[in-house]
């Protein structure tokens, strides 16, 4: 099974994409391609979500596409059957971590604490998500445990933007980081899907 990093082929951004319906999907996700992205997660928080995480992968075969928001193995099960190609979780428990092993899919455990911290690298995973990041302990927290949990890497998601990524992505466990703000709310709902294409260059781009 592919690592999560592996996914990311180098992208140091993990670009999050909620969706009211799918063509809105398709729009935002045309438009993070269009910034040179090839990875995208949607969020699993509207009732359209799961019809625009397969609508992207239809319409924009050149995105990996997976799925956040992922509580519960009915959730998981959902996602899977959309075709998501990696799991995004906001947090962990032995239940929903043992589904996710089971499942073969790539996944991204969310963590909070080092107790997260260290039942997540019990289940196998090396790679995590801190969040949410800045009321985690933000880049101090992730650079205390760095000695202590020497394998773990994280992309640290929730609070993240472009003023402060460099905090984070300058740290040796951090591998990407997980980011809503380079598609505004505003935009979307206005269909700027050219403030999100920028917004996504400039991420990329330092």
């Amino acid at each position: 099974m592919k690592s999560f990093s592996d996914l990311m082929s180098g992208q140091t951004l993990l670009p999050i994409i909620q969706a009211d319906s799918p063509e809105q999907g398709v729009n935002i996700a045309k438009a993070m391609a269009e910034a040179g992205l090839s990875l995208v997660e949607v969020v699993l928080r509207t009732d359209a979500s799961l019809e625009a995480l397969s609508a992207i992968k239809s319409e924009v075969p050149s995105l990996v596409v997976g799925a956040g928001t992922v509580i519960n193995e009915q959730i998981l099960g959902h996602a899977i059957e959309a075709g998501s190609d990696f799991i995004v979780t906001p947090a962990v428990s032995p239940t929903l971590l043992g589904a996710l092993k089971a499942s073969g899919v790539p996944a991204l455990p969310g963590v909070s604490n080092t107790g997260d911290i260290l039942m997540a690298y019990e289940h196998g995973f090396n790679e995590q998500k801190l969040f949410p990041a800045s009321l985690s302990g933000g880049a101090p927290f992730l650079s205390a445990v760095s000695s202590v949990f020497q394998s773990v890497s994280f992309c640290p998601t929730g609070g993240v933007k472009q003023a402060n990524k460099h905090e984070y992505l300058s740290l040796s466990n951090v591998f990407a980081v997980g980011g809503t703000w380079v598609c505004d709310k505003t935009w979307v709902k206005e269909g700027n899907w050219e403030a999100i294409t920028q917004a996504c260059k400039a991420a990329i781009a330092e």
